[in-house]
C-alpha cells in the first residue's frame, strides 16, 4: 500500500519538474541565454535586476509570460520584502520642532505675508534675520533673493513658530538661491503644483551662493526638493544640508528627474542628519535616486541620513536607488570638470547612512573614484554596486543585505564588511526596530568615521554598519 502511494505521489512530482524544465527552457529562449550565461549574469546583476529584465522580456509572449510571471512575482516578494502600510519610524532624523534651540537671534525683519517676505527677501542685508509670523504663504511665481549675507553675519530665513507656518509653492523653482551666506530654518515647504511636472525645486541653489544652509525644515512634494548646480562657470560650493524631511506623499508623475537632493558640479557639500522617503517616479525611465552628487564636483559628505525609498509597495514599477555618487551620468554642457570625462565625482564619503526598502542598491558609485563608503547599514536593498568607467571605492564595515556588484571593470578594496540578513540581525528591521537580535562581533575603528549614525562617539572597537547602540537617536 505505501509503495503505491509513493509511485502516485512521485508521477505529479515528475510532471510538475517537467513542467518547470520546459518553462524554464522557454524563458531562456526568449531572453536569448543559456544556462551557462545565466549563472554569469547572476554575479553582475542584483536578483531584483534580473527579475524586472526578465518580466519585461516576456510581456511580448503572452502566454508564457501569463504561465511565469505569477512565479516572478512570487520570487520578488522574498527578493523584495513588502513593507505594509504602518508608519515607519524616523530614528530621530529629519526636521524636528518640539523645541527651537534657544539663543535664537532676535527678527529684525518680521514678516507676515507672501508679498512682504518677498520683499523682504530682496531688501536684506548681511546680518538680518527674516522671521515668518505664523499662516501660509503662497507663491505662483519664483521667489528671488536681493543682497549676500557674509561669514560672519549671515542672513537667516526662519519660521517664529515652525508647527503653524507653511509655504505654497505653485511654480516650478521656489526659492532661486544664486547669493552667498544664505541660511534657512524652521520651515515647511510644499509644492501644491496641479501636476507634478510643474513643481519642480523647493530651493534651487545657483552659481555665487556659497555657504548655503538649510537646516530643520520640511519639504514635500516636488520632484527634485534641491537643485544645486552651476551658471555661466560658477558653482555654488560649500553648502549644509542638515536636519530635514524631504519627502512626497505619492509617487510624482512626472518623466523629469526624481531625486530629493540633486547636486550637479558643486564642491565640499555636506548632507546630514536628513530623513529622505518616498522618491518613487511613475513616469518616463521611472529610474530615481534619493540623493546623488554628480557633474564633475568633489568632497561631498553624505553622513547620519536615514532614506527610505519606498515605505510601502517596494516592488511598484520603476528603479529607486538609495544614495550615488555619479547618479545617471551628467551631460557634458553642466559639468564641472571637462565634460565629466575623468570621473562624475571624486573625494565623496558616504557613511554611517541606513538606507532601506530600495528595489535596487542603497549605494551606488557610477564613473566615480576615490570614493569611501563605510558603516552603513542597508536594508532590504540590493546592496551595493560600482559601474561606469574609472568607478573607484573603499568599503569598510557596512553591515549590509544584497550584494557587491561589481561592473565596467570598477575598483573595489573592501575590508571590514558584513554580508547579513537583517531578520537574523535586528529585532524587526523593516520596521526599523534595530535592536540587536544577534550582535555582530565587533571590528576595528576607522579613524575617517569617528561618529556613528547618532553623532556618538565609537569606540576603538566598534560594530559594522551605521550605529555603535541601537536606539533612536534623541539628540544630534
Amino acid at each position: 500500500m505505501m509503495t503505491r502511494l509513493k509511485s502516485w505521489l512521485l508521477y505529479p512530482l515528475l510532471g510538475l519538474l517537467l513542467l518547470a524544465g520546459l518553462l524554464l527552457w522557454g524563458a531562456m529562449t526568449v531572453l536569448h541565454t543559456t544556462p551557462a550565461r545565466a549563472m554569469a549574469e547572476l554575479d553582475r546583476r542584483s536578483p531584483q535586476e534580473l527579475i524586472r529584465y526578465a518580466d519585461a522580456a516576456l510581456m511580448e509572449y503572452g502566454e508564457l509570460h501569463a504561465l511565469l510571471r505569477p512565479l516572478l512575482l512570487r520570487v520578488q516578494r522574498r527578493v523584495e520584502r513588502p513593507t505594509g502600510s504602518i508608519p515607519l519610524p524616523n530614528l530621530g532624523k529629519g526636521h524636528r520642532w518640539a523645541t527651537l534651540p534657544e539663543g535664537r537671534p532676535p527678527a529684525t525683519l518680521p514678516v507676515k505675508t507672501a508679498d512682504e517676505l518677498r520683499q523682504a527677501l530682496l531688501s536684506a542685508r548681511a546680518g538680518d534675520v527674516i522671521e515668518l509670523a505664523p499662516g501660509r504663504y503662497r507663491f505662483e511665481q519664483s521667489v528671488k533673493l536681493g543682497g549676500p549675507g557674509s561669514g560672519v553675519a549671515p542672513i537667516r530665513v526662519r519660521a517664529a513658530q515652525p508647527k503653524s507656518t507653511q509655504i505654497d509653492m505653485n511654480t516650478a523653482e521656489g526659492f532661486l538661491i544664486d547669493q552667498p551666506y544664505w541660511v534657512f530654518e524652521d520651515l515647511r515647504v510644499r509644492g501644491v503644483c496641479p501636476s507634478d511636472r510643474d513643481c519642480e525645486h523647493a530651493f534651487h541653489i545657483v552659481a555665487g551662493a556659497d555657504f548655503f544652509e538649510l537646516r530643520n525644515s520640511w519639504l514635500e512634494n516636488f520632484n527634485a526638493h534641491l537643485k544645486i548646480n552651476g551658471v555661466d562657470g560658477r558653482w555654488p560650493d560649500h553648502g549644509l544640508i542638515s536636519h530635514n524631511t524631504l519627502s512626497n506623499d505619492h509617487p510624482r508623475q512626472t518623466a523629469r528627474s526624481v531625486t530629493p537632493v540633486d547636486l550637479v558640479g558643486a564642491n565640499f557639500w555636506r548632507v546630514q542628519d536628513n530623513l529622505v522617503r518616498n522618491f518613487v517616479k511613475g513616469e518616463g525611465d521611472k529610474v530615481s535616486y534619493g540623493m546623488f552628487v554628480k557633474g564633475g564636483g568633489e568632497g561631498a559628505k553624505i553622513e547620519r541620513n536615514l532614506v527610505v525609498c519606498s515605505p510601502n509597495e517596494i516592488s511598484r514599477p520603476g528603479v529607486r536607488v538609495g544614495i550615488s555618487f555619479g547618479g545617471g551620468g551628467s551631460d557634458p554642457g553642466f559639468c564641472r570638470d571637462k565634460g565629466c570625462e575623468r570621473y562624475e565625482h571624486q573625494a565623496g564619503l558616504a557613511a554611517n547612512n541606513i538606507v532601506a526598502h530600495c528595489n535596487d542598491v542603497g549605494l551606488d558609485v557610477n564613473h566615480s573614484r576615490h570614493i569611501l563608503l563605510a558603516h552603513n547599514t542597508l536594508v532590504n536593498t540590493a546592496g551595493m554596486g560600482l559601474r561606469g568607467e574609472g568607478s573607484q571605492a573603499q568599503l569598510y564595515g557596512n553591515l549590509f543585505e544584497g550584494k557587491l556588484l561589481i561592473k565596467n571593470d570598477g575598483k573595489a578594496r573592501a575590508e571590514m564588511e558584513q554580508p547579513m540578513k537583517a531578520a537574523e540581525v535586528f529585532g524587526s528591521a523593516d520596521n526599523f526596530r534595530m535592536d540587536w537580535r544577534v550582535a555582530p562581533e565587533r571590528i576595528p575603528s576607522l579613524p575617517a568615521v569617528p561618529l556613528d549614525f547618532c553623532g556618538r562617539k565609537r569606540p576603538s572597537g566598534t560594530y559594522p554598519g551605521a550605529q555603535e547602540e541601537t536606539a533612536a537617536c534623541t539628540d544630534n
